[in-house]
């Protein structure tokens, strides 16, 4: 498999012009416009996320798609899981009728992912890799699958002996 530019050069060599587009793109999402007399900022994040459930979907997907750009441009394993949780916490927070549009005026995340990639390259923060981080949630996953599937035994026996053993 050929390495990309990104991949064979240390984090803090990558030229700051190779970001400018996904830099451009999260600032349309999340400050473009402001809204007169204020300080209150907004982009199409917060525009989009006012259609119901379908514009929460559609911003995720754009999220989406600037995450895997990022990680791309060799962002690593640490940026992308705190870059994930940014998009989680927008998108199922967003889901809320209402409360996710105010949410959108103050968190942005993709703001956030950017400056999150910035401080990886220019000051070498959130090296590493995430494989910790991923086990501890397969772990999790795990163990709130194991909880389902023993309180389904739970009630699926109660159901079973309410039909059967009531008389």
């Amino acid at each position: 498999m050929e390495k990309t530019r990104a991949q064979v050069l240390p984090a803090q060599e990558i030229p700051d012009k190779r970001l400018v587009w996904i830099e451009r793109l999260a600032a349309l999402m999340d400050n473009r416009f402001r809204i007169p007399g204020t300080n209150i900022r907004f982009g199409l994040d917060f525009i989009i996320g006012l259609f119901p459930y379908l514009g929460d979907i559609a911003t995720f997907g754009i999220s989406g798609i600037l995450l895997i750009m990022m990680a791309r441009y060799g962002a690593s394993g640490m940026v992308v899981v705190r870059m994930l949780g940014n998009i989680l916490l927008d998108t199922v927070v967003g889901l809320v009728p209402f409360l996710g549009d105010l949410f959108d005026l103050k968190f942005k995340s993709n703001t956030r992912n950017v400056r999150l990639l910035k401080e990886h390259y220019e000051e070498g923060k959130h090296q590493g890799s995430a494989w910790g981080v991923v086990f501890l949630i397969l772990f999790a996953l795990f163990g709130l699958l194991v909880f389902v599937i023993w309180v389904s035994w739970k009630v699926m026996a109660w159901f079973w002996g309410m039909i059967f053993f009531t008389t």
